[in-house]
């Protein structure tokens, strides 16, 4: 066999259903002419159809591409020469398929139940990643159901419960409206079977008596009340029953089947049903209770708050009553209000009485009761030492007559001599006594702190130079000392200067009703002299002896309360106020309301800088731990704790405030006094003084000054020293700023010299006063003053120049003057008032005429001058204005 005849296996055909890939030659063109011959196959796509037929074809296709994998027959054998010859093709055999073997059909045909085998597993795969895919999302959608499902539960048990909370308060209330009813129906029930019972016992007795008399009726009554017996006996057994019967469906219903989440949903709307029932039960109700259709329903009785006002909608809250009811009410009593309209007391009480419930009256001031606490028993009084005011004329000596008590200099502490404030010292005798002093200033600007000493005081001594008498602050002591109805000793004092006649003394006293013993009075005097020492023990016998006839006592085992001598603010220290304890003694520690301030004592110092851990009745003492500056004159009281006393100062801060705002009755006096106001000019003044005291003093001085043309205005006034706010409202309202005893700190002499505030200090009143006035005067125009030269009669009239008229006068009285100003009257009215143009004598102009000389006149724009006119000559002068 040769090589071209070889058979093989490697054949390059294979067995297909058809021809599937066509191929061609096409030639590539390249650059520079270039190309190259390229194999270009062309595949078709096989489409599967779906159907038998679809199914044969794929069948087929399948077999015939198997069958040559198992037969290893892919080619036909080679022919050619070799042992035997060329080998025929082998026939198919009988009974084959189209002509294939068994083996053929064999292998097609498992590669169709392949085929089929791998359809199947297919189709089971899909379906159970489907069936995965559905249960995931039942999954997610269960697990989003019984999120929702959790969360209305979670609604729904909050609903429950609060529904649930209402439903056992409204079951509370309807158990003890039943509890009630049922204790009435009890009584009832009672007292029908009291009376059933004697009535059986009546009929009992008529049936004894009918049998003892053999008649019927005893037997017919005993057959009625047996069928009335069994009767009775048939109901409460069918009521049993139905009561069972209901029980036993409620036991069913409840215990019968497993509990699911529709049957415990149904549950609960069926409780949110009856809860909604029982509401709607309870609301009728109530309206029928608003409305007053049955007198079953009792309101109840309470007691309402009534403030000093009140609003419609608050009052008919606190009586749990409707508004609509209450405005009814008040239609009823000839009121036409709204919910928000306030009520006065008296009315409120009013309709609080008509809606049957009680009355309780408060007030804002309620606050205040029981502050200054009850009376003291006479059991717990105890002597104190007596506080004595010393007042005068200033300058008399009054300081000095404590310096000769106290043997202390306190005179060369008070700027220019005089008492600027009230100073309280107390003073032990050698005998044990004690004496409590207070000095009152002598100036007239100081009249309400002598009137605040004499209010605080047991006794008066009243100081008089032996050598001035009685001046005004002199009698102005008097008076307040009269109107505080306090004893007076008289202290003459300046025994010892020339001149000093005390008898003058007694006798001016008699002019205010003021008898000395020494005249058959009851009033004690003393000459004495502070500065020589003289008859200073028989002052102090004088005020024992005194005050051991006003039997002073006081009760130390108590809360403090007394009154403010002086208030200030110092640096350092804080607020500081001298108080003067009346009654009970003032701790470290305590709480006190001072004013409208209020305030925990932080220490307790005397008039000596000793600190002292309480002080009794009569002493004074410097408290510190004030929150604010008090005004002096207020009253002090110790407080059980902070709260207490926050509202007090709270509740007269308010009153404060609105005694500040409140505007003044409008009438005419008001608005031409206020138009008055408006035309004087104001002068904007910022005082600032070391103690209270002397601010009072300082800001009703600078009231007094001025007239109808200038006033000054006080913009601030305040305890302590000049800040920086003080300079920036003085700078916006062009103001000038006084400090009295105090100064300003850097920060405020920058912003005063920047912004040209002027500030002026002072040591004393008198200097401040004067000052003030002076430059309140300055602002004011200078007055023109009119001074009358003298009179002249026109007694003939000629004609000067072409238009000119000449006047020939008489000099009457004082001399005519060139160049003065004139008034020309006829029959005493003004028809001319202008200036002397010319003034001649004879022929020559001179410059004044004397009286009874004749001369001649002309005026400036008048001719028309008469004979008869009076001619009234003048000059104008300014002068400086004074207040």
């Amino acid at each position: 066999m040769s090589d071209e005849k070889k058979l093989t296996l490697s054949g390059r055909g294979t067995l297909g259903a058809g021809k599937g890939v066509e191929t061609g030659k096409v030639r590539q063109s390249f650059s520079h002419g270039r190309s190259k011959p390229v194999v270009v196959e062309r595949k078709r796509k096989r489409t599967l159809k779906k159907g038998p037929g679809a199914a044969a074809d794929a069948d087929a296709a399948t077999t015939e591409q198997a069958a040559p994998q198992k037969t290893g027959e892919a080619k036909p054998a080679p022919t050619g020469g070799g042992r035997g010859g060329a080998q025929k093709p082998r026939r198919p055999q009988a009974g084959g398929r189209g002509g294939l073997t068994q083996a053929e059909i064999a292998a097609r045909t498992g590669a169709l139940r392949q085929a089929h085998e791998e359809a199947e597993r297919r189709k089971v795969e899909e379906e159970r990643r489907r069936r995965e895919e559905e249960a995931l999302r039942k999954a997610r959608e269960a697990e989003q159901a019984q999120a929702e499902q959790e969360e209305a539960a979670a609604e729904t048990e909050a609903r429950r419960r609060a529904e649930e909370a209402a439903k056992q308060a409204a079951e509370d209330k309807a158990r003890k409206a039943r509890e009630q009813e049922e204790r009435r129906k009890a009584e009832e029930a009672a007292r029908l079977e009291q009376e059933s019972e004697e009535a059986r016992k009546r009929t009992e007795r008529a049936r004894a008596a009918a049998r003892a008399a053999g008649t019927p009726e005893a037997e017919s009554a005993d057959s009625a009340g047996a069928r009335k017996k069994k009767g009775a006996k048939g109901a409460a057994a069918k009521k049993a029953e139905a009561a069972k019967a209901s029980k036993g469906r409620g036991e069913e219903k409840r215990r019968s089947g497993k509990l699911t989440v529709t049957r415990a949903l149904a549950d609960d709307d069926e409780r949110q049903r009856s809860e909604a029932a029982a509401k709607r039960r309870e609301r009728r109700r109530r309206q029928r209770e608003m409305s007053g259709d049955g007198d079953k329903a009792e309101r109840k009785s309470r007691e309402v708050v009534i403030p000093e006002a009140i609003t419609v909608q608050e009052l008919a809250q606190r009586m749990a009553e409707k508004a609509p009811a209450v405005i009814k009410t008040l239609m009823g009593m000839g009121v036409m209000a709204t919910i928000n309209q306030t009520l006065d007391q008296d009315t409120a009480q009013l309709v609080v009485e008509e809606f049957g419930h009680k009355v309780k009256r408060v007030s804002e001031a309620d606050v205040e009761e029981g502050l200054i606490g009850d009376e003291d028993d006479a059991g717990d009084l105890r002597s104190r030492a007596p506080v004595v005011t010393v007042m005068g004329h200033v300058d008399h000596g009054k300081t000095s007559l404590l310096d000769g008590l106290r043997k202390t200099d306190v005179v060369a502490g008070e700027a220019g001599g005089i008492t600027q404030h009230i100073g309280a010292y107390q003073v032990q005798l050698g005998d044990g006594n004690k004496i409590t002093f207070l000095d009152t200033p002598g100036h007239e600007a100081f009249t309400q702190m002598r009137q605040r000493g004499a209010g605080v005081t047991d006794i008066v001594v009243l100081v008089v130079a032996a050598d001035d008498g009685i001046m005004p602050q002199t009698v102005e002591a008097i008076n307040h000392a009269k109107a505080a109805e306090v004893p007076i000793i008289v202290a003459i004092n300046k025994v010892d200067k020339p001149g000093a006649d005390p008898t003058r003394v007694r006798n001016e006293l008699l002019q205010h009703e003021l008898v000395v013993e020494a005249m058959g009075g009851d009033i004690q005097d003393v000459e004495v002299s502070a500065l020589q020492g003289t008859n200073l023990d028989k002052l102090e016998e004088a005020i024992l002896l005194q005050s051991e006839l006003l039997e002073l006592k006081a009760n130390p085992d108590r809360d403090a309360d007394g009154v403010v001598i002086e208030a200030k603010l110092e640096r350092g220290r804080g607020p500081v106020a001298s108080l003067l304890v009346r009654r009970g003694t003032l701790k470290v520690g305590d709480v006190f309301v001072a004013g409208a301030e209020w305030g925990r004592v932080r220490a307790l110092v005397d008039e000596r800088g000793q600190q002292l851990k309480s002080a009794g009745p009569a002493q004074p003492v410097e408290v510190l731990g004030l929150q604010g500056t008090p005004s002096a004159g207020d009253d002090f009281a110790v407080v059980e704790n902070e709260s207490r006393a926050r509202e007090i100062h709270e509740y007269r801060q308010e009153k404060l405030r609105s005694k500040r705002t409140t505007a003044a009755p409008a009438s005419l006096e008001s608005m031409f006094s206020a138009i008055r106001e408006k035309q004087a000019t104001e002068f904007p003044i910022v005082v600032k003084g070391d103690v209270q005291g002397s601010v009072e003093a300082i800001v009703s001085s600078l009231e007094k000054i001025g007239n109808e043309d200038i006033r000054a205005r006080v913009l601030h006034a305040a305890v302590g020293g000049i800040t920086e706010s003080d300079v920036t409202l003085a700078a916006a309202s062009e103001a000038i700023i006084l400090g009295f005893n105090v100064r300003a700190n850097k920060q405020a002499r920058d912003a005063a010299e920047q912004n040209s505030v002027a500030i002026q200090y002072y040591a004393v009143i008198y200097d401040l006063i004067d000052d003030m006035r002076e430059l309140m005067a300055g602002q004011l125009a200078p007055e023109v003053r009119e001074e009358t030269l003298g009179l002249a009669e026109v007694r003939e009239v000629f004609t000067a120049g072409k238009r000119g008229r000449a006047a020939g006068c008489l000099v009457v009285d004082g001399r005519m003057r060139a160049g003065a100003k004139c008034r020309i009257l006829r029959d005493d009215v003004v028809v001319y008032e202008g200036d002397i143009a010319s003034l001649r004598r004879f022929k020559d102009d001179v410059r004044e005429v004397e009286a009874g000389t004749e001369c001649g006149l002309m005026f400036a724009n008048f001719m028309d001058v008469k004979k008869g006119d009076q001619i009234e000559c003048y000059v104008q002068t300014e002068h400086a204005r004074k207040l």
